[in-house]
């Protein structure tokens, strides 16, 4: 018995569709990242970016339980004396519905260039309409 090591030429990479319509934030989240981490595929591998292509529509509709949406907050800082800035979950969603989930998603990734590999095959759309309409019919017609 010899051990099979994944090679970067043995990657095949699918191209999913989510839609985000009354699906709680973080369980669409934890999906997402799956997906783009390749857990999913026989063949994964941590030291390799075999993850996936993953297109979220209707990023606006995303739900949350409980008060998250007033008690959740998104702070990041200026690097400015005082310059710390907090953004609650209900202003971000009506200002910028795909950043909560790409940051939910962020968050679920390795913290290093290999999850920055795999966060760039992430597009998140707060519609239903996504300009990956082509590469989506590939995949389903070879599954």
């Amino acid at each position: 018995m010899r051990t099979y090591s994944t090679k970067v030429s043995d990657i095949e990479r699918k191209w999913w569709v989510i839609d985000a319509s009354g699906r709680t934030l973080g369980r669409l989240a934890t999906e997402a990242a799956v997906l783009l981490k390749g857990k999913h595929k026989p063949i994964y591998s941590p030291h390799l970016d075999v993850g996936d292509y993953v297109v979220i529509v209707n990023a606006d509709k995303i739900g949350v339980t409980g008060k998250k949406l007033t008690q959740k907050i998104y702070y990041h800082h200026s690097n400015y004396p005082g310059g710390l800035k907090s953004v609650s979950l209900e202003k971000m969603l009506e200002t910028h519905p795909t950043r909560a989930i790409e940051h939910a998603v962020k968050g679920m990734l390795p913290h290093n260039r290999l999850g920055a590999a795999m966060f760039k095959k992430l597009k998140v759309y707060a519609g239903a309409e996504h300009p990956h309409k082509a590469q989506v019919k590939v995949a389903e017609k070879e599954n």
